[in-house]
């Protein structure tokens, strides 16, 4: 190939990257979008009832956790994130990371409108150590996704080692803090233990 055809063959390259990244975000946009406007048609509260936006959220059993842009439940959607990106490198490492972002990204999109659903809210109250738990708030829903979209770009930089520990201290933390995180969550969703309730209850 001639020197003119290589030049001429590496922008193309580059702009079809581009272009692609540009598809990427475009639809990353998308799925984000449809999934604040499914909450809204569900009859999910854009924002908490109490008219404010916090940055965060501290207390557990706060009125406003899963109401504002963060709480301590965030950490599990960052979580979220870094098994993502593992799982879908694991069993489609072909793919185009856009493509691998854009499965992670619509699974998470997905489970945030499962989520806020009449049965699994009543899951929820019933099984976890959310007892008061009434839904999210739609801002609160796109800032967990953009929570995962956190998590499954830090996989992608990390090395491996990294990544594994970052995981084990956003599971840590919020156990010994708020004595839940997403492996609790999702033992106590799936199969609840009276034992573990009542330690998460402070007993």
């Amino acid at each position: 190939m001639s020197a003119e055809r290589q030049w001429f063959a590496s922008r193309f390259a580059l702009l079809s990257l581009y272009l692609m990244s540009r598809r990427a975000i475009t639809a990353a946009v998308l799925i984000v979008a449809a999934a604040a406007a499914i909450l809204l048609a569900m009859g999910r509260n854009p924002i908490c009832t109490c008219n404010a936006i916090d940055l965060w959220v501290g207390g557990r059993d706060s009125p406003r956790t899963s109401q504002m842009l963060a709480d301590w439940y965030s950490f599990s959607h960052i979580v979220h994130g870094l098994i993502f990106y593992a799982a879908l490198w694991l069993i489609a490492r072909r793919w185009p990371v856009q493509w691998r972002f854009g499965v992670a990204l619509l699974i998470e999109a997905s489970w945030e409108v499962i989520e806020n659903t009449p049965m699994v809210i009543d899951r929820y109250r019933t099984t976890t150590a959310a007892l008061g738990y009434t839904g999210d708030s739609v801002l609160n829903s796109v800032s967990d996704i953009l929570m995962m979209v956190v998590g499954f770009f830090v996989a992608r930089k990390l090395p491996v080692w990294a990544s594994i520990a970052l995981l084990v201290v956003l599971e840590v933390i919020p156990l010994l803090v708020i004595r839940d995180n997403l492996t609790l969550n999702v033992w106590m969703l799936l199969s609840p233990d009276k034992a573990v309730g009542a330690w998460q209850a402070g007993g």
